[in-house]
């Protein structure tokens, strides 16, 4: 196989028979595709994660038990239910009931990631057979044997050298007579627990499974035609991107992009694989394309917005001309697990954004024990509601040509925490959320009308 084709379907894209079938066609529909990763149809993850939570009440619990069986059973009523897949398919069911009313879940990571496993279970299950209904000879595999991580639960690391082995071992003798279809998002550890790569990670299992297979090309089918210049709900103007790099797209996805996962690229830039991503519902309208080296390198390839930040400064006069306060601030954050996305420092403060979305724990994630350590030699202040502006492109550590432009087109909007140089493929800034939306339409208008 020349160009073996590694295909991940998205939970929109599985939502429903109707969804399927459009997956169906463009896995028949090209050769190539050998592998298929799927997501859970789109809400199940949202279910499963409140069933692992605790304090669900048990009438609750048997609702939403019931809300995950009828869009499973939705779809295996219109392929007819087959009796072999309706027993799978009820197995499952019925494993999640016994695993969602273990009074030991709510304590129990490895639980809790075995819960959350099951909506990428069924759709692969489902899948397989929409494929073999349509005469592709497709087997349902399980990627738990393959994605090995550590265990980590909730957001495991895999283990790059021992997925390649597994794979090349259990996936690619198949590879000939049959698509092999399985789940993205979940894996195991070394004591055979299941492990989940953590919310979005079905790109990322789908980029690391095409890594071990050899795989040419990944292609990622969600519900939109690729990349765009900035979010299409935040500007009419906003326009598809034909080709993009792999630096330009992993700065997007970092930085709030949500066509992709951060971490998908990785493997892609690692083995080569070119990644293509587009729309399952209208495929031939294309998509973007992400390489190595893109012919065109603008200035301006792409506007990012992340919402939902905190601004997190540290203070204290006897960082003045002293040693080792930037390694002490960043130790106690590395002890408490705490991701940085933007620094900047002056002579005695250093300012730092973490992510704060709605199912967070307060400020970020930022626990009071590290508040705590950090007040006891420095000031604290933390700031929320501001949202992260990325501007993603080339050259834009080139000087005041680049600043300037995009400067003034935003003279009449408070900008704080300005970032810029570390890379030549981003330009950030922090600002009020309630301003954000109009401070990236005001700036595509801009940089790209």
């Amino acid at each position: 196989m020349n160009n073996l084709t590694v295909a991940k379907f998205g939970g929109t894209s599985v939502a429903n028979f109707e969804s399927m079938s459009l997956c169906a066609n463009i896995v028949i529909g090209d050769e190539n595709i050998r592998v298929v990763a799927v997501s859970a149809q789109s809400g199940v993850t949202n279910k499963l994660v409140r069933l692992s939570q605790a304090g669900v009440e048990q009438v609750e619990r048997d609702q939403l038990l019931n809300e995950i069986r009828d869009i499973e059973y939705s779809i295996l009523t219109d392929l007819g239910s087959p009796e072999s897949i309706k027993v799978a398919l009820d197995n499952l069911l019925n494993e999640l009931k016994e695993t969602a009313n273990k009074p030991e879940l709510a304590q129990s990571m490895p639980l809790k990631d075995h819960i959350v496993s099951f909506g990428e279970q069924m759709s692969s299950l489902l899948f397989a057979e929409v494929l073999r209904q349509r005469q592709c000879h497709a087997i349902n595999f399980d990627i738990r044997q393959v994605l090995k991580t550590d265990s980590h639960f909730g957001k495991a690391e895999p283990q790059v050298e021992l997925i390649r082995t597994q794979a090349q071992n259990l996936i690619t003798p198949d590879l000939e007579k049959s698509v092999v279809v399985t789940q993205g998002f979940i894996g195991s550890d070394n004591q055979g627990n299941t492990t989940t790569l953590g919310r979005g990670g079905s790109d990322y299992s789908a980029a690391l499974i095409a890594e071990a297979v050899d795989a040419q090309v990944l292609q990622i089918w969600t519900d939109v035609t690729g990349i765009y210049t900035t979010d299409p709900r935040l500007t009419d103007a906003a326009r598809p991107i034909a080709e993009i790099s792999f630096d330009e797209a992993a700065e997007a996805a970092t930085f709030g992009a949500k066509i992709l996962h951060p971490a998908t690229l990785i493997p892609a830039i690692r083995a080569g694989t070119k990644v293509f991503v587009g729309s399952s519902k209208a495929p031939e309208a294309g998509g973007t394309w992400i390489v190595n080296k893109s012919e065109s390198r603008p200035s301006y390839r792409a506007i990012a917005l992340r919402k939902d930040q905190v601004l997190v400064t540290v203070k204290s006069p006897k960082m003045l001309h002293a040693t080792g306060f930037l390694a002490k601030v960043f130790g106690i954050l590395a002890d408490h697990k705490i991701s940085i996305d933007l620094i900047t420092t002056s002579e005695i403060s250093v300012a730092l954004t973490l992510d704060n979305p709605p199912n967070a724990t307060k400020f970020g994630g930022l626990p009071q024990e590290a508040i705590d350590e950090l007040q006891a030699f420095c000031e604290v202040t933390i700031e929320d509601n501001l949202s992260l502006v990325a501007v993603i492109g080339n050259h834009l550590e080139s000087g005041s040509a680049v600043g300037g432009k995009l400067f003034n087109a935003l003279e009449k909007f408070n900008l704080r925490m300005i970032c810029q140089g570390a890379s030549p493929h981003n330009l950030c800034f922090l600002t009020p959320t309630d301003k954000a939306n109009d401070v990236v339409a005001q700036l595509h208008s801009e940089l790209f009308d």
